[in-house]
Parts: structure tokens; sequence; C-alpha cells
């Protein structure tokens, strides 16, 4: 039952059902991961692309599978004002390819590497973890189909992680390869074969879809389902020449990177669109329980030209924030700030509104306390804030022309001219550094 306001009688609104407010510190967390992450991925030449939140439903139907449980299932999508339906994206790379035909990116430049973040939508099952709107960063490399990018990317994958904060040994990559159209069926058929007498002992979902798509039964949770797919035929074990040689050159190449890997038979990854290399990155850190997934993904040499381009090879990955935020005691934050203003009085107070602000300028992280507390108090929220240096003005020092500068870590204090000040913050703010 909704409360209501004492004043107004109101109704008190709240958040959507599954959807969350991100509040700090967990927000500037994330925005921590996201600055590490610019800064990865910008490293290994990767350009970051933004599509609409908003999609034509063909475009998730198409990519994504009619048969997965997303489409069938987990959409938001509704009619807009002209009859055309529209969907709420609900995974990153269909966007990031119909943004590459659309503006015929493959005539730009032969190699694209692109990354994404922003909100995706999925209206299942919410838990710890698992939201209906979440965060992804996301990465696609379109146009190379040489296995060493495929290793390449789940490197600065591994690094992107070890930067934010993941513990030493926490995570585990898991590989496997899908195959190709060519060698596909033939799994296909094997599975099918294997899986047709045991059909009564699979669950629900498994029955209903096994024929359509045998692979997803592999990927079931149900415990019943799991124990049926650990003798199920392998995939590697029906890989064509051309797959069995791109699938020997990924692992040569992680071999040569130095990251460790182990081979997971049962990984097929939940979208139709996958080929050949498929991974998750799984962490055994914080509070993450069953949902220990923070990065996925493969290769998608189809997609491209499924959705009306040329045929180009592909291959990417999506991280869940959130899910990655649950894994992480960190990353380490900045303090809010780095220089305290303390005042005592309103004309106190505008005198240095403009040293405040030159010093914003030059990059310094500045709180001016306008609450008109006392000394004693904003001094202690200067310090409860992270502040080095206290930038202090009374009515003693306004009617001087100075500012009494105190350093934080030692309790030390200067008075300096106050168009001295700026130099003086500055350089205390080095030496700290130092």
């Amino acid at each position: 039952m909704s409360e209501s306001s004492p004043k107004t009688g109101a109704e008190r609104l709240q958040a959507v059902k599954g959807m969350y407010d991100l509040l700090p510190p967990d927000s500037r967390r994330l925005a921590e991961i996201e600055r590490i992450g610019h800064e990865v991925l910008q490293a290994h030449g990767y350009a970051q692309v933004h599509t609409p939140l908003v999609e034509y439903t063909p475009l998730f139907a198409r990519s994504i599978g009619e048969e997965t449980d997303i489409v069938e299932k987990e959409m938001y999508t509704f009619e807009d004002r002209d009859g055309r339906s529209l969907t709420l994206r609900p995974e990153g790379t269909a966007s990031v390819v119909r943004a590459f035909n659309e503006h015929a990116q493959h005539k730009a430049e032969p190699v694209t590497l692109w990354y994404y973040i922003g909100p995706m939508f999925r209206h299942e099952r919410w838990q710890r973890g698992r939201y209906r709107q979440f965060h992804q960063l996301g990465v696609e490399a379109l146009g190379v189909a040489d296995p060493g990018i495929d290793a390449e990317m789940l490197a600065m994958l591994v690094d992107l992680l070890d930067r934010v904060g993941l513990p030493p040994g926490s995570t585990e990559l898991r590989l496997n390869s899908l195959g190709c159209p060519v060698c596909r069926p033939v799994h296909r058929e094997a599975l099918l074969a294997y899986l047709a007498p045991r059909e009564p002992e699979l669950c629900e979902d498994c029955r209903r879809r096994f024929r359509q798509n045998p692979l997803r039964v592999l990927d079931c949770k149900v415990e019943g389902c799991r124990v049926i797919a650990q003798q199920a035929p392998k995939t590697l074990e029906t890989l064509c020449a051309e797959c069995l040689e791109h699938w020997s050159g990924l692992v040569a190449a992680l071999d040569a990177l130095a990251v460790e890997h182990q081979v997971d038979h049962r990984l097929v990854r939940g979208l139709d669109y996958y080929n050949r290399t498929t991974f998750e990155l799984i962490s055994s850190a914080g509070n993450l329980g069953s949902q220990n997934t923070v990065a996925g993904g493969g290769r998608y040499d189809g997609l491209v030209e499924l959705l009306g381009g040329p045929s180009t090879p592909a291959v990417g990955f999506a991280m869940g924030l959130e899910r990655l935020l649950l894994a992480l005691d960190g990353p380490p934050l900045p303090p809010l700030a780095e220089v305290g203003v303390v005042t005592q009085g309103a004309e106190a107070r505008r005198s240095v509104l403009a040293l405040a602000r030159e010093l914003r300028r030059r990059g310094v992280r500045v709180d001016v306390d306008h609450r008109g507390s006392s000394i004693k108090s904003q001094m202690k929220r200067a310090n409860r804030l992270g502040a080095r240096v206290v930038l202090l003005v009374g009515g003693d020092e306004l009617g001087r022309g100075v500012v009494t500068l105190r350093r934080m870590e030692d309790s030390q204090q200067q008075e300096v001219p106050r168009d001295d000040a700026l130099a003086r913050v500055l350089e205390l703010l080095q030496k700290g550094q130092g």
C-alpha cells in the first residue's frame, strides 16, 4: 500500500518494478568504471558509438532469434502513433550492426572498432544482479575474421576487469566454439538424436523448443536439463576444417597472450546470431551469487548480412555493469573534494567564490559550504568529503585581505595574501601528490 505525504496527502510515487535508482556512492563507482572503460578501450583503438534506446521491433526479432526468451517473453514492445511496432533495446549488438549498415560504414573503413555504454531493457524476473533496466558496456569489432582479434579482445576484457578492481584469481574465462553453417547442422543432428529419447525428462521450455533450436537445451539452467547436457555431443567434436583451424588459432593466440581459459562444452550463449567463438567471464568475487557472469560474447559473422549489409565477419562482447558493481569492493573513488572552503559569514564567503571558481577551472574539486553553519561544522564536512586543503576566511582574515590555508594531513596552517592563494593551494596539492 502506498504511503502518503503528511502535508499534501498525495500518493508517494515509486520506481517501476524491477527498475531502480542508482545513488552515490554506487553511481560514482559506475562512473569510475565507465571512465576506466573509456581509457582501456580507446587505448586499443575503439571509438564510442551512440545508438537510440528505441528501435523498430523486427531488428531484434531477426537478429536475436524468434525462439529466444528475449524475443518471446522479455522485450518491452509497443506501437507508436503511426502503428509501427517499437522496442526498447534489450541488447546492443543488433543496434550497432543496424547503424553499421545504415551508414555504410564498411565503405568508410574496412575495420570498424566500436564500443558503447548505456541502458538496456528486458522484462524478465528481476533479482539481485538482474534488473529490467540495466547498463552494459559493449565492444564490437567488425571486418576481421582472424582469430587473433578474438584473442586480443579477450585479453582486453581481462585487463579491463583487472583495472576496475576485480580481485586477482576471482575470474574465470570460459570458451567454446559453435561452428559455422557448414558444421553446425552436423552437431544439430547428433544433438537431436541424443535428446529425442530423453525428451520426457526435459523441462517444459526445453521440450517446447528443442526441435527448433536444440542448442538452447545446453544453456538451460534447470538442474535436470543440466545433467542431460553433460553427456550431450560436443560442438568441438563436429567442427569443420575451417572452424577447427579458427579454434586452434584462437587457443594459440590466447596462449601467446598468457590469457588463462577453460573450455566449456555447454557454453552456447542465449542469442541465435553467434557462431564459432563464444565466451563468458564469470566471477566469484563480491555478492553475485548465481548471477555470476559479468561479461559474455563471441563471433557473429553472419549478422551484418542478415540485417541487410555486406558479408562481414564480426566479434564482440557485452559486460553487465550492475553485476560488476556487485562483484567490486571498489574501484577506489577519488575524494568528493580536494579543497574545502570554510568561511564565517556571507561576506567572507562571497570574497572567495571567485577563487573557488578559478580552482575548479583548473580541474580541482572544491566544496563551498553555503549553509552558514559553524566553523567547526564546516571543518567536519570538509574532512568527511576528503579535502586535503581547507581554505579558511573568517572576519579577521577578511579585514586583512588574507586567507588561512590548512593542510589536513598534519594540521599545519599558514596565512597568505588573497591574491597569492590560488598559486599556494595548487602548490600544496601538487606536493601532496608527490
